[in-house]
Order: C-alpha cells, then structure tokens, then sequence
C-alpha cells in the first residue's frame, strides 16, 4: 500500500464535505442583519463624534470665557440641530472656573430598528475638570 503525506500527519487533514445550504443562509442572513445594523447606527455615532469636536472646540476657545453661558448654549444647539442630535438647552452644563469653561452635554438619540427599538445616551463634554 502506497503511503501520502496526509497519512503521515504531514497533510492538510481530513477535507470537509459541503456546507449544508441552511448554513450559508443563516450566516448570510446574520451577516446582513449585522450591517443593517450597522447602517442605522453608525451616522448616530458620526454626528455624535461631530459633536464632541465641537464642544471641546468650543470649550478650549479662549473666546468662550467671555461669551453668556445662553450664547454657549445657543451655539451647541443650532450644532447640534445642523447634526441632527436631539440637544436642549437643558441638557447643557456650563461650569466656570477661572481658567477655563467646562461643557457637559447629556442627550438621547432614539433609533428605532425594524423589529427593535434603542435609546443611545452620549455624554460629550470638554474642558478642565
């Protein structure tokens, strides 16, 4: 009898038989619900990111020490409506110090999936503590 090297343990091992149909599309179907997934909540996460270089922009702007705390408030919510976030002047913390402004933002974004639905809390801030 003629030996191989897959009978001397130096081969690729025991080859599989095919998959079995259900199998590719239920991983086909995982997959697409993974980047269905990912198409609702990524532009979320973009615009929150947005957000966040604004606020510590903001924050780190030697100008803003000198601005009403109504006028901050004013600018991160018309940024925060350009990016569609759903900000409220009351969900704006100012807190001053004599060397620097510190600005909280707490907010909910809404997403509804098509058989679920998520709340996505952000908490961007910036400056000093």
């Amino acid at each position: 009898m003629e030996r191989t090297a897959r009978d001397e343990g130096g081969g690729p091992g025991p080859v599989a038989g095919p998959v079995a149909a259900w199998r590719l599309a239920l991983g086909a179907a995982v997959l697409l619900a993974l980047l269905a997934l990912g198409a609702f909540l990524t532009p979320v996460y973009l615009h929150n990111l947005k957000f966040q270089r604004y606020v510590s922009v903001l924050a780190e702007d030697p100008k803003t020490r000198g601005r009403d705390d109504s006028l901050i408030r004013s600018s991160l919510v018309d940024k925060a409506e350009e990016l569609k976030l759903p900000v409220r002047f009351e969900n704006i913390q100012i807190v001053r110090t004599a060397e620097a402004v510190r600005i909280t933002v707490r907010y909910v974004v809404h997403v509804d999936l098509l058989v679920y639905a998520v709340d996505l809390h952000f908490y961007p801030g910036a400056g000093s503590r």
